[in-house]
């Protein structure tokens, strides 16, 4: 059966998130970091151009401060809600329809005020996996979703200590329009699509000091949509679930 995330994406959040902007917890939004304000909760394209791309911009805030961060590690949940993810979002495998569309980078916004890059300029890094990886998802879901991860580190010399309460840009996920209409195109590029920031984890030289992230800053804000209306999950196919399950979706 098809059941509305719409609705149970607002509870969920509810009950999973802090709704201070400011407590500790995972961003994600369209184009600029969250506590920019001007992000997009959902990025609307008519697929009538196959140039350009689409910016995801990952960050997080830590609840207490954390010295001598070497590297993050981010997951990001891509849904579908039809049975089998749509071509256009088939990325990086043998075979994918649009194999070169995903990429990544960690170029700050130059205009940001609130988002503060926590490498200062000096990470580098790239995209570990595009997997049917579900982790805490429902195996019922597994034809209908990817599992983004990302590792990041910066040198030795290039070491930051972090200070709680700021938002601190991670990096940019890019999903350019490739194949998006004509000749060769890729069926799906009109298809709603939910979008989660899982977790990132703040890596030490120390691993017993790393910091897992695994919940958002505020309530829906490591969610976004694509051809979607609003901050909130479309309708994706699940079994009946007791809430402790529908809130594994954003785990």
């Amino acid at each position: 059966m098809k059941r509305s995330l719409l609705g149970l994406g607002v509870v969920a959040a509810a009950l999973l998130f802090a709704s201070t902007a400011f407590a500790g917890g995972v961003n994600l939004r369209w184009d600029r970091c969250f506590g920019e304000g001007s992000g997009a909760a959902n990025k609307a394209f008519a697929c009538a151009s196959n140039g350009g791309s689409n910016t995801l911009v990952c960050s997080f805030i830590l609840d207490n401060a954390l010295p001598q961060v070497t590297g993050n590690e981010l997951v990001i949940d891509v849904l579908t809600q039809q049975p089998t993810l749509p071509a256009w979002w088939d990325f990086k495998n043998v075979g994918a329809c649009r194999q070169t569309a995903l990429g990544m980078n960690v170029v700050a916004n130059g205009a940001d005020v609130v988002c503060v890059d926590w490498a200062q300029g000096g990470s580098t890094g790239g995209i570990g996996a595009y997997s049917t990886e579900i982790g805490s998802i429902d195996p019922s879901l597994s034809a209908a979703h990817r599992r983004i991860k990302i590792a990041l580190a910066v040198p030795q010399s290039g070491i930051q200590d972090l200070v709680a309460t700021t938002e601190y840009f991670s990096a940019n996920v890019l999903i350019t329009n490739v194949k998006s209409t004509g000749l060769g195109s890729c069926a799906g590029c009109t298809e709603p699509m939910c979008i989660v920031l899982n977790s990132i984890k703040c890596t030490t030289p120390s691993g017993p000091n790393d910091v897992f992230i695994g919940t958002a800053s505020a309530a829906g804000s490591n969610i976004v949509t694509w051809q979607g209306a609003g901050p909130n999950c479309q309708a994706v196919p699940v079994r009946n679930q007791t809430w402790g399950q529908v809130k594994a979706l954003y785990r």
